[in-house]
């Protein structure tokens, strides 16, 4: 089954590509839901600025920020964007399709992600999934959220948000 979810795991940016088209067409939405979505996708993406800032991708088991928390604030944070996307479309379609893609593509990407860091980093990560690692400071950084490029995040937030203005305006 781990074998299955790795390419759902791959594609899921692609995939929420796609979905983002659709779901601008099947979207509703008001300048209320706009504000209202925004707001909730902007913390979403506040999150996973904070957790691009702290990690070391690939290099490391991150315990610092908000890693100290959740394992998989990036996710958390993608999630949230999610439902201030699906606020904002103002759309039970559009959230039902948000919701369905979300909760495959990122249980896929968690369960593959979490394999391959148990494989990499050994026994490092299992402690740090069940607590008991080690928490490392590290200060938060915005060249290192740049490096694990977190700004391609940032603007396609901004863009579906201005396609979603762009759809209400010409209505």
């Amino acid at each position: 089954m781990a074998d299955a979810r790795r390419p759902l795991a791959r594609w899921r940016v692609p995939l929420g590509y796609l979905l983002a088209i659709a779901a601008i067409v099947l979207a509703a939405p008001t300048w209320r839901t706009l504000v209202a979505g925004a707001a909730v996708g902007a913390i979403g993406e506040a999150l996973r600025v904070w957790a691009a800032g702290h990690l070391e991708k690939g290099r490391e088991v991150t315990t610092s920020g908000p890693y100290a928390v959740t394992r998989h604030p990036l996710y958390a944070g993608s999630c949230i964007m999610g439902a201030g996307f699906a606020i904002a479309a103002n759309s039970v379609i559009v959230a039902v399709l948000v919701f369905v893609y979300l909760a495959a593509t990122i249980v896929a990407a968690v369960r593959s992600e979490e394999a391959h860091l148990t494989e990499k980093f050994g026994e490092s990560y299992p402690a740090y999934r069940e607590g008991r690692a080690p928490s490392a400071p590290r200060r938060f950084s915005l060249a290192r959220a740049w490096r694990n490029r977190e700004h391609r995040a940032l603007l396609g937030f901004a863009g579906v948000f201005l396609l979603l203005a762009v759809r209400l305006w010409l209505r």
